[in-house]
């Protein structure tokens, strides 16, 4: 029987919660299962191993077949999950070059309108699955996640591509895990209607440290996280990306399921003057498909000013 070999890369909130469950459901040992991990987060989940606080899980400890901390020594990947910050994705791919071979499926489950592109720029003959995730999980301590609320959810689609890859074993891997699949032929509306909302209210709440209840209504914000919409809208229609046509007005519903209070990732990393956030995964993405598409995306390029003066 032909193995599969499956590298997690990355065991934060995402790449922990998504690895432990494929690697807890591989119980016949199926496949081999390698996490990678740094530092730290390597030395503890080489010795302990990785540890899932979540009410899904009694046993909350798992232990892959291999744990490494350099991608070098992947071995023969046929799936790669990529589950790393936006700011190091251009690194990992170019180290994944002298590893994958052509029949290797990658997989990022990051959330960001621009993913599958800056990954195609740089590995150009490899399936790559366009994803998005809602989950709540975090770091609490170095090879330790914890998980809160509803199952972990991953929307994927075929490669436009490579429509014709057999991506089957890959579904059911991730169905098999007891996470929450939902396989969608073109992924990529999805993954453009979360980025309208994460983007437009990470980018206002940040700027004005006001959490998502206020964007929605004060009249000032609303205006300004509407504006970054709209632009969002014309570069998905230039990119042939079929939005709803309700799409700016279900953004505002979706955020008023929220609690009130609720901060972005964004506000929290930009008023605590984090090093490394997501700007340049919202904003960043906004502007250079601007200049791509020769569309004016000045209300986002304004916003960005606003909120580099403030870091």
């Amino acid at each position: 029987m032909n193995i599969k070999n499956i590298t997690i890369i990355g065991t934060g909130g995402v790449g922990g919660y998504f690895g432990f469950k494929i690697n807890e459901a591989n119980t016949n040992s199926l496949f081999h299962i390698t996490f990678l991990a740094r530092k730290t987060t390597y030395q503890v989940i080489k010795e302990k191993g990785l540890t899932l606080l979540s009410p899904e899980h009694k046993n909350n400890v798992t232990k892959p077949d291999a744990i490494i901390e350099d991608i070098s020594a992947i071995k023969k990947p046929d799936l790669i999950l990529i589950c790393v910050k936006e700011y190091d994705l251009e690194n990992v791919c170019k180290q994944l070059l002298s590893v994958i071979n052509e029949k290797t499926i990658l997989l990022p489950l990051m959330n960001g309108a621009d993913i599958y592109d800056r990954i195609r720029k740089i590995i150009t003959h490899n399936t790559i699955l366009p994803a998005c995730v809602y989950v709540a999980s975090h770091i609490k301590e170095k090879g330790i996640i914890e998980h809160k609320g509803i199952t972990g959810k991953i929307v994927l689609g075929k490669d436009l591509n490579y429509p014709h890859e057999d991506i089957q074993w890959v579904i059911s891997i991730l169905e098999n895990s007891g996470a929450i699949i939902d396989f969608q032929e073109d992924a990529f509306p999805a993954i453009w209607t979360k980025f309208m909302f994460i983007a437009s209210f990470g980018l206002v709440t940040a700027r004005y440290n006001q959490p998502i209840g206020n964007v929605c209504e004060n009249e000032v914000l609303r205006q300004r996280a509407t504006e970054i919409m709209q632009e969002i809208e014309k570069i998905a229609k230039m990119k042939n990306i079929p939005l709803a046509n309700d799409v700016i007005a279900a953004t505002f519903v979706k955020a008023k399921t929220f609690p009130p209070s609720t901060p972005t990732s964004l506000q929290l990393d930009v008023n605590t003057n984090k090093e490394n956030n997501e700007l340049n995964l919202f904003a960043g993405a906004i502007i250079n498909y601007g200049k791509t598409y020769n569309i004016n995306t000045q209300h986002t390029q304004t916003i960005y000013n606003e909120i580099i003066e403030k870091l």
